[in-house]
């Protein structure tokens, strides 16, 4: 089987759950079940040696074959992966193999042909929301549910990223709200990036380089992800489809220019000063 799927999805879970629900709760100890993670081992030699060794033992306590899991099995090598295919025809017999992969792309077609393959995509909201207020209720923690809502969006589908963010979170307070996980997560809030965008369409331009400055300089947020930011907030403007066009236009030179190290402050107050001339002209 090809497990395929973004990180932090259950790939691996599933993996470990099948070979438990086969082999019984000591399906490692039992030597039923090997893992090998291809990111630290990626060399044809692993699979000439580890691989190989472990498909080729018969299998024990009556069972018909053993299951080797190969995680991040889209950093093996050609030649590599050309030397398992050939381990996967030799040993069928004894040995099942579980593939996992965050991009089946990277895995060639001689293998993919031999494996049942199934597609994981990102966990939605409400699974990621229940689970993580399953963890804030069992470790204590106080959690708005505009919090989980923020949680899911830096996610994006990643349990264990989820898992991780609020973990970070409750290290700087029990009582977790919106403003936690962006102070956590080092990004500007939506309502701090919407106070710039209204401040320039208001006309009020020294405020929003003001505030600007306050976001680059004293929060020490990115430059980049204060761009990132902007561009989530700019669909919500009250704005012509037209003039929306032309500012996404821009604030895609502005992240250019910024990645070939240009002055930050510089490009974000040519785009404030676009913003407001469009005010202005509406």
């Amino acid at each position: 089987m090809l497990f395929a799927g973004p990180p932090g999805v259950g790939k691996t879970a599933t993996a470990h759950a099948f070979a438990r629900d086969l082999f019984g709760d000591s399906y490692i100890e039992d030597g039923h079940f090997m893992e090998i993670n291809a990111s630290d081992e990626r060399g044809i030699q692993t699979i000439r040696e580890k691989v190989k060794m472990f498909a080729r033992q018969i299998p024990m306590g009556g069972y018909g074959f053993k299951i080797l899991f190969l995680d991040e099995s889209d950093q093996l090598t050609d030649d590599a992966q050309h030397a398992f295919r050939r381990v996967m025809e030799q040993f069928s017999t004894t040995c099942r193999f579980i593939l996992a992969a965050n991009y089946s792309n990277r895995i060639i077609e001689p293998i993919q042909s031999r494996c049942a393959v199934f597609r994981f995509k990102p966990l939605t909201k409400n699974h990621v929301i229940e689970f993580l207020k399953r963890i804030a209720d069992n470790e204590s923690l106080e959690i708005e549910d505009q919090a989980l809502e923020v949680i899911y969006d830096f996610s994006e589908g990643d349990m264990r990223k989820a898992i991780n963010i609020l973990q970070a979170s409750a290290s700087i307070a029990k009582k977790i709200d919106e403003k936690v996980v962006y102070q956590v997560m080092g990004y500007v809030s939506r309502g701090e990036v919407r106070k710039i965008l209204e401040l320039a369409l208001s006309g009020k331009f020294t405020d929003a380089r003001d505030e600007v400055r306050r976001i680059l300089y004293v929060q020490g947020v990115m430059p980049s992800d204060l761009v990132s930011a902007i561009y989530r907030e700019l669909f919500y403007l009250d704005l012509s489809e037209e003039d929306k066009l032309d500012l996404l236009d821009l604030l895609g030179e502005v992240d250019y220019r910024l990645s070939e190290e240009a002055t930050p402050e510089v490009q974000l107050m040519a785009f404030l000063a676009r913003l407001a001339a469009k005010a202005k002209k509406k």
